[in-house]
């Protein structure tokens, strides 16, 4: 599917609870119609215990959203 941005472009989210934020596309996912926005959408996340995160606990990322809900800045 075809879409208006790509990674890496600057856009605003324009519908939404989070509308008026804007970022860096971080990934793009044409099938599904979503993109995730830096900064755009965070939701907290549990985490198991790992190496990397030996701690665990709650951690904040960003979730995607729809493209129909983005526009693209320049």
């Amino acid at each position: 599917m075809k879409t208006h941005v790509k990674k890496g472009d600057q856009v605003e989210i324009i519908a939404g609870n989070h509308k008026g934020k804007r970022g860096t596309v971080l990934s793009v996912d044409g099938a599904k119609g979503k993109v995730t926005v830096e900064g755009g959408r965070m939701v907290m996340k549990a985490v198991k215990r790992s190496e990397k995160n030996p701690d665990g606990g709650i951690e904040e990322t960003p979730a995607p959203v729809h493209i129909s809900n983005v526009k693209k800045l320049g």
